[in-house]
Formats: structure tokens, sequence, C-alpha cells
């Protein structure tokens, strides 16, 4: 039997392991699987609320590391998560995605000669301002098994010299949550509570710091969300950095004046329920790009990169970067259905990834 140690720090991640830990769990002649939760997201009734939406275990080990600068925070998870390996031992431990708590725990098993598999492995966005992409890159150099959603992430391993043997392509993780959940998700009242009907609405998501610290990009969003919402209403379940920059740029009368609907931030099968009907989702995030391609849902990325083109190549993803004609256009082609492409579910994207994982961590 595997003892497999499990990290969560951040949302994004939750949606990840839940399928992970329950194959496992059903698994239970292979697997031990334990869940370590480092805190790095310290908003404890969100993450309570994700836990509980997502059917994931209490954690076993919760960390508490909280927020700090990026260094403060991936050394304070180091010397956390450092004697939780020293005591359990484990075969290995599953990092997923790119946040803090992935290179920091990844790093600790490195030095302590324990096997690290990760899962998402290979995204690369080609912006190494961007923290998401040092940790995406220092994470794999230092993994044992690298666990890939789409294809073009293999080679670019490859390019980068990960030894063939090491990486398997696995399909996509959220799309197994999604997938699992997306029925349960009908039963939410969010739209009914926001007073929404199918496809009448889009669903705005906007957090990085490149886009809401920076005033002028802001401002430019900010133009072209205006004069979107004056075709339909965005619903904007809002990020607290955000919501403190609207108010700091002095934006709250000119959002409040628009058709763009501030509403405090989601729970999962909530949040889903929100996006799952909407007629185009805007977005600067990275699982949402991957979400809308698996449900066939025009989303436009508000960012100049990403580490997920397959949603592009295949899906109904679009990148516009942050110049608001440019947005404008891609938003308004949508409504006058005049940008339908042929789009299709990437290969894998199939909702077991999950047993594709188990399989090769026993492998």
């Amino acid at each position: 039997m595997l003892k497999i140690l499990n990290i969560v720090g951040a949302r994004p991640n939750f949606m990840k392991i839940a399928p992970i830990v329950r194959e496992m769990r059903r698994r239970e002649a292979e697997f031990r699987p334990l869940i370590v939760h480092t805190g790095q997201h310290y908003d404890e009734a969100m993450s309570d609320s994700f836990f509980r939406d997502l059917g994931i275990p209490a954690p076993d080990f919760y960390l508490e590391v909280g927020s700090h600068s990026h260094a403060v925070q991936t050394a304070r998870i180091m010397m956390a998560f450092e004697p939780v390996v020293l005591a359990e031992k484990p075969d290995w431990v599953v990092v997923v995605g790119d946040v803090n708590s992935t290179i920091a725990c990844a790093l600790v098993c490195a030095k302590l000669g324990v096997k690290v598999a990760h899962v998402e492995a290979g995204l690369r966005s080609r912006d190494r301002t961007m923290p998401e992409e040092i940790n995406r890159i220092l994470t794999d150099a230092i993994s044992d098994l690298l666990l890939t959603s789409s294809q073009d992430a293999d080679e670019n391993l490859r390019q980068e010299g990960i030894a063939p043997d090491k990486i398997k392509f696995v399909g996509n993780v959220m799309i197994d949550s999604l997938f699992y959940n997306l029925e349960q998700s009908k039963s939410s009242k969010a739209r009914e509570n926001l007073d929404l009907r199918d496809k009448d609405y889009a669903v705005l998501t906007l957090h990085r710091p490149s886009n809401v610290d920076e005033e002028k990009t802001f401002t430019g969003l900010l133009d072209a969300l205006v004069s979107i919402a004056e075709k339909l209403p965005v619903i904007f379940p809002v990020h607290p950095r955000t919501r403190a920059n609207i108010e700091k740029f002095g934006f709250a009368e000119r959002v409040a004046n628009s058709n763009i609907r501030l509403i405090e931030p989601l729970g999962y099968l909530d949040f889903m329920n929100l996006y799952s009907s909407a007629k185009m989702v805007l977005t600067d995030s990275g699982g949402l790009q991957e979400e809308t391609t698996a449900l066939g849902i025009p989303c436009l990325t508000l960012r100049e990169n990403t580490e997920r083109p397959i949603t592009i190549e295949l899906g109904t993803n679009q990148l516009v970067g942050t110049n608001a004609e440019k947005i404008k256009q891609a938003a308004f082609a949508i409504l006058e259905n005049s940008s339908k492409k042929d789009t299709k579910i990437p290969p894998l994207w199939d909702g077991h990834a999950a047993e594709r994982i188990c399989d090769a961590l026993v492998s």
C-alpha cells in the first residue's frame, strides 16, 4: 500500500485534489491518502465551503501559514511541511498546479529524497514575470513523475530535457471535478438568487495583479466591461484585492452606475451554477479557460498569454489581452453569434484523469 501526502494550498488546488483523493480512497488496498492543507489560502470559511462542496475529507494536517510575501510564504510552508514528511515517511507526495505550496512542498521532498508527482505538469505561458510560471518550471525540474493534462505540455517538458519516462499524459483532473459535480450544481440557488435566466448574462473574474494593481490597465479593462454590460448584465464575483482597488482608483461610482453587478465570492457549486449557464465568460484565471472549453461556453481571456493554449486550439477560449477595443470586438461578435468556430473537447478531458493518475503512481 502506498502512503500518499496530497498537498492543497489555494482554492484551485481543491478541485484538482478532490478526484484524486476520492479515487485513492476507493482503491483502499492500494493507497493510504493523507491531505496536507498548507493554509496558503487563509479564508477559513471559503476553504471549508470548497471542502464541503467537493466532498474532500478534513485535512489530516493543517499548516496555517497564512498570507505573506512570496518569499516568506514559501519559506513558512517549507518549515512547517518538513516535520510532516519526516514523521510520516510517505511513498509519494502529490502536488498540483502552480501555487507557492506546490513548489515549497516539492522542494522539501527533493531535499529529503521523497518522490514527488506533479499533477498539471508542463504548462507554460512563456511569461517569467508570472510567479506561477516560475513555480511550474521549478516544480517540474525536481519532480519524479510529471502528470500532464495536454500533449503540448508533454512537448514542453521534453524540450526542457525532462526524461520521457518521467512524463505521463493522464488528462485534465479539473474536468473530473467539473463533470462529477455538474449535476449537483444545478440544485444551487445562485442564479435564482440573482434573478438570472440562462444565457442572458456574462460572468467576469478578475484578480491578477498585472490587471487590477495597475490603474491604467484596470481603466482600460473597465472601459470594455462597461460597454459589454450595456448589452447584457456582467456578474462579477469580486476578489478582495480587486474590490480594494476599485475603491482605491475611484472606480466605485462608475461600476455602480453600470450594468456590472458586483457580488461576493461564491463557493464551488454556486459558482459552477452561475458560469455554466452564462452567455460568455471573461476571465484572467487559468481553470475557467479549461472548464468553459469542456462545457462549450465562449471564454475571453483577459491576458496577453496563456499556459493553456489547447483551450484556444481546440476549445472555446480566445486570448484578447487587455486592449479595450479588442475585448469589445470579441465580446460583441459572441453576442451577435458571428464568432462561432468548430470546437472540440481536448483528448482525455473525459472525467477519468484521477484513475490514470493513480495507475501511474502504482506503476
